[in-house]
């Protein structure tokens, strides 16, 4: 079973770190978008991955630069791949373990990443409701099922990290990878951004497979800490969410997985049918943010509804 954040003795009111720089974040995300949509390569199937239909017409090369992005996101990239160690992930997975940072609603939990609204954004003035709703309406007009108009709608939640106990930028956001075997080049940027890692030239973590067996399943794999990872576990124990948008959540940072290839020699069959998920909704991820802007208040009462179609417990620890 994957672990739940251990619930105080008594209720726990929502604290923020007010001194993060939410913008910062939030435009330091875009830019990882930015690489991430230039790499992105989607065949979709048909059905639940019937191919999407609302990013068919837009012009992908429009979107925000990779040439403004690149030099932030390598200086970022330097800093998670120096360290995202096993020892940081295993420290991560315990604090995790040992508090509830906060008690609120999935809606209340929105509205607090409002906070990380970036007016500095080229692509969107929007305020993350504003751009969570995009993502599941785009999901909605496609046809897809309301677990994945939901998964739309939630799966950058995990950002609240930013404002617990985050070390920085770099265990919150950007593409992730398994910890405790060798690095693999097609991680973004290659193995050469790793040499600074404690984990580089480990005996053991540095092997081909590490502290893990082929075929093992990558729900046995510790991937790096971020916010994928913690909303996933959150979701897993506090929702009634399906497998597929669990996946959705936990791998739609993890490139070098489902858009490069590796780490595929890690898998088992139920890792096969997650992939094909997660592909199905990596572009209601990249492209949403250039639609219309969503009426927050007309669309409340439906996706109130849906939340608490798969969150029974409506009070979420966090």
């Amino acid at each position: 079973m994957a672990p739940v954040a251990v619930a105080a003795e008594t209720p726990v009111a929502p604290v923020f770190n007010k001194k993060r720089d939410g913008q910062a974040l939030e435009d330091l995300s875009d830019a990882i978008d930015d690489v991430n949509v230039l790499k992105a390569n989607m065949k979709n199937e048909k059905d639940l991955y019937e191919e999407s239909e609302f990013d068919k017409n837009k012009d992908k090369t429009q979107f925000r630069q990779y040439e403004d992005a690149c030099d932030r996101v390598k200086n970022f990239y330097k800093e998670q791949h120096t360290k995202q160690t096993v020892a940081y992930n295993l420290q991560a997975r315990h604090n995790f373990h040992s508090k509830t940072r906060a008690e609120m609603t999935v809606w209340e939990a929105m509205e607090r990443l409002n906070t990380l609204i970036d007016e500095s954004d080229p692509d969107t003035s929007l305020s993350q409701i504003e751009h969570l709703i995009q993502s599941a309406e785009a999901i909605r007009r496609d046809g897809k099922p309301r677990w994945m108009q939901l998964t739309g709608l939630i799966h950058d939640l995990g950002k609240l990290l930013f404002f617990f106990d985050a070390r920085g930028q770099w265990d919150v956001v950007g593409d992730t990878f398994p910890v405790g075997l060798g690095f693999d080049d097609r991680i973004i940027y290659g193995t050469e951004s790793f040499k600074d890692n404690e984990d580089y030239g480990h005996e053991i973590y540095s092997s081909k497979f590490g502290i893990y067996s082929p075929g093992c399943g990558l729900d046995n794999v510790m991937l790096s800490w971020g916010h994928d990872e913690y909303l996933y576990h959150v979701a897993k124990e506090q929702s009634t969410l399906p497998d597929e948008a669990l996946a959705m959540i936990r791998y739609h940072s993890f490139y070098p997985w489902h858009s490069a290839g590796a780490y595929h020699e890690l898998m088992n069959d139920h890792d096969k049918e997650m992939l094909k998920a997660v592909k199905a909704f990596n572009p209601y991820d990249l492209y949403s943010k250039s639609d219309d802007v969503p009426s927050v208040e007309e669309l409340k009462p439906y996706y109130l509804e849906l939340i608490d179609e798969y969150f029974p417990k409506k009070v979420i620890k966090w």
